[in-house]
């Protein structure tokens, strides 16, 4: 997959996660707040946990998109799945994006890039993980479909050793999907 697209005025290039993407992953990670990581399972600055998760994405675990603007990754969008779970139908929605690049609705572009691929792999339920002070996401992901699910108290630590608060949404995809096309939001791509 790969398309342009525009939003917000600016030029967006869509693609999915490749091999050789380390060295950029590494770099965007570098450049994001550590706070917007703390809902990640893994620290993705870290060299050994990109190299696992190209790997799990070439393996099918992972399907993997990355928006570039100017050559540089500035945003991704990660679906994990696991078959041999008890879940098979659910997936876990993993969304990044720089902080030079949001408020083009480059967030809400990259949940939906996660909505396709949910549908295309036949899931019935996404869940999605924040910190519970990260407001523009949720309403994003709320305005999506998606609805509080659980709340982990002091779930997550910080470099400082402060604790913080973990929400996971979720939402049916087939239900949220109908609910965007008939406002015309989940079309195209």
């Amino acid at each position: 997959m790969k398309e342009t697209i525009t939003l917000g005025g600016a030029d967006f290039t869509l693609r999915d996660m490749k091999a050789d993407d380390k060295d950029a992953m590494l770099a965007f990670a570098g450049t994001l707040p550590a706070h917007d990581l703390l809902f990640l399972r893994r620290d993705i600055r870290q060299p050994r946990v990109v190299d696992a998760w190209i790997e799990a994405t070439g393996a099918g675990a992972f399907n993997s998109v990355l928006a570039e603007r100017d050559g540089e990754i500035v945003g991704c969008v990660a679906l994990y799945t696991d078959p041999f779970s008890w879940s098979p139908h659910v997936g876990d929605l993993r969304v990044l994006v720089a902080e030079a690049a949001r408020q083009h609705g480059l967030g809400r572009h990259m949940v939906q890039q996660g909505f396709r691929i949910a549908l295309d792999k036949g899931l019935s339920k996404l869940t999605a993980q924040m910190t519970a002070d990260q407001k523009g996401a949720i309403t994003v992901f709320e305005e999506l479909g998606f609805r509080g699910e659980a709340l982990l108290k002091d779930h997550v630590q910080d470099a400082t050793g402060a604790l913080h608060d973990l929400v996971t949404l979720s939402c049916d995809v087939a239900n949220a999907a109908r609910r965007l096309e008939a406002y015309g939001i989940g079309e195209s791509a």
